[in-house]
This record gives structure tokens, C-alpha cells and sequence, in this order.
């Protein structure tokens, strides 16, 4: 394999640090950008990044890992996941810049970083597809109603819970505590920003705003264990416009039912892998 080549380029007078994975196959036309999501840096949760990148390096395909700014060894301060459109696109134009035989770019990201290449991938020509993980829609009243749906409920169906109770190590102040605060928050009303600025929506409305606007094709991985996937498909079940784009052709999604939020084992990441890199070939 040809060796990994850390570079520096420019974001708004910033200095940003890359890593470019060169493919064994010297022609590759289709490369793989890894954004980030917080707070991680390029290498990623469990080094999942750099495993990735040199997996689909070796399937031929060329990876671009990146720090955006403030994050990593990238310069200036902190930005959230929702401007760090700017740094998507330095990136994507060092990426052409620093592999001459670069046609198309897929962006890949996990969590919030999925929620930023849905914002980006519509702007932007060069960008052919999309892999989204566990893509993360949070809001005050969607995270209550995951939490009282997907955890308090299914605490009761668990053995571990009423062993807890029957020897008096439950404790029901703070327990219940938190799910009468989660029914609270269902009983208030959620933000919703002015419709004809896309940038200020409610962020579930901004995401499927940039998705519902991007023809190509996307990979939707869902690890089964994650309450952020939880929230999203939830999302999707009450929304027409959500089920709509998900039901599309250009959408396939797959399902990773034992994996956590970050695929922290092996045998997840893997999976995420062999995903991602025949997804990339049947297109």
C-alpha cells in the first residue's frame, strides 16, 4: 500500500490538518471524505477512522480524514457540528487538489457529523453520495420521548431492574426524577424557526431540508443498541416528509442490531467496513 500522506490546508485563514489514504489502484476516480463529528478528531472512536481509511484504501478507494476547525491539530476556535460548512468544503477542494484523478467525493460521517454532510452534500456537485450513521436529530422533545419509549418502558421488562427493586437497591427518587422531568419536557412546545430560512429550522426539519434536496445515492447504518438511532427512526416514523425520503430508491438502509452509538467492537466495525466498501462498488 502506498504510504499515508499528512498535509496542511486552508479554512477561512486557519491552518487544517488532513491525512490522505492513497488506494492500492493508482486511477481511482471516487474518494471517501471522513468528516468528524464532536468530540472526536480525525483518528475517531476506537480509531474507527483510520481502520476505515485504510480498509477502503486497500479496496481502491482514496480516504481524506480531516480536523475541522478547532477540533484535533486543525486551528481556531470550536465550531459545532451546524458551521462547519466552510471546513467541509476546504477539504473536499484539498482533497481534489491532492488527487489529481479525483472525479466524485462521498461524504461519511457518524452522529452529528452525518447531520453536517446532509447540510453540505446538496451544495455541492462534486459530492456523489452520502453514508450517514446513526444521524443525530436531537431535540428536547425528541430525546425525552426516546428515552421514555426506548429506555424507562424497557427497564421494566428487564430481570435486572426487579432485582434491583426486590433488594431494595432501586432508588425511586432519582429514577423517577428523571422521567417525570422527560414528561415535562414532552409537555412543552419545541422551537420552530422560521420556514423560509433553511439554516435556522428546527434541526430534524434542516436535515431532511438538505437530504429531500440531494439526488444521489445515500447508506443509512443503524446500530440497534443506540438511543441517537432510536431518536431518529422515531423521527421518521412521524413524519411523512422522513418517510418518504427513507422509502426512496436512492436510500438503502442497514441495520447493525447488536452495535452500540460509536461501534466500539471489532466485529461492528467491521461490519460498518464491508458496508460501506460494497455500497461504494454497487453504484
Amino acid at each position: 500500500m502506498p504510504p499515508e500522506r499528512p498535509f496542511a490546508f486552508e479554512c477561512a485563514s486557519h491552518t487544517l490538518c488532513g491525512i490522505l489514504h492513497p488506494p492500492a489502484a493508482p486511477s481511482a476516480a471516487r474518494g471517501v471524505l471522513v468528516v468528524v463529528g464532536g468530540p472526536q478528531y480525525r483518528v475517531g472512536s476506537h480509531r474507527q477512522f483510520v481502520l476505515l481509511a485504510r480498509h477502503l484504501a486497500e479496496q481502491g478507494i482514496p480516504v481524506l480524514r480531516f480536523d475541522y476547525r478547532g477540533m484535533g491539530d486543525s486551528e481556531g476556535r470550536l465550531h459545532e457540528f451546524a458551521e462547519i460548512e466552510s471546513d467541509i468544503r476546504a477539504a473536499v477542494d484539498a482533497f481534489f487538489e491532492r488527487w489529481p484523478d479525483l472525479e466524485e467525493v462521498v461524504l461519511w460521517g457518524l452522529c452529528d457529523a452525518a447531520s453536517a454532510a446532509a447540510f453540505y452534500g446538496f451544495q455541492d456537485s462534486r459530492v456523489a453520495g452520502l453514508v450517514l450513521l446513526n444521524p443525530w436529530v436531537r431535540t428536547e422533545a425528541g430525546e425525552a420521548r426516546t428515552r421514555l419509549k426506548h429506555y424507562y418502558l424497557a427497564r421494566l421488562t428487564e430481570p435486572a431492574f426487579w432485582k434491583k427493586v426486590l433488594t431494595l437497591r432501586w432508588e425511586p427518587r432519582r429514577s423517577l426524577g428523571h422521567a417525570l422531568a422527560a414528561l415535562r419536557t414532552l409537555g412543552g412546545r419545541e422551537r420552530v424557526g422560521p420556514a423560509e430560512d433553511w439554516r435556522q429550522m428546527p434541526l430534524p426539519q434542516r436535515m431532511l431540508h438538505g437530504l429531500e434536496r440531494f439526488p444521489r445515492p445515500v447508506l443509512l447504518i443503524l446500530s440497534g443498541r443506540d438511543l441517537t438511532a432510536r431518536e431518529f427512526e422515531d423521527t421518521v416514523a412521524a413524519s411523512k416528509g422522513w418517510r418518504r425520503w427513507q422509502g426512496s430508491p436512492r436510500v438503502d438502509t442497514r441495520r447493525l442490531e447488536e452495535a452500540d452509538h460509536t461501534f466500539s467492537r471489532r466485529v461492528w466495525r467491521e461490519q460498518v467496513e464491508t458496508h460501506t466498501a460494497d455500497w461504494l462498488r454497487s453504484w
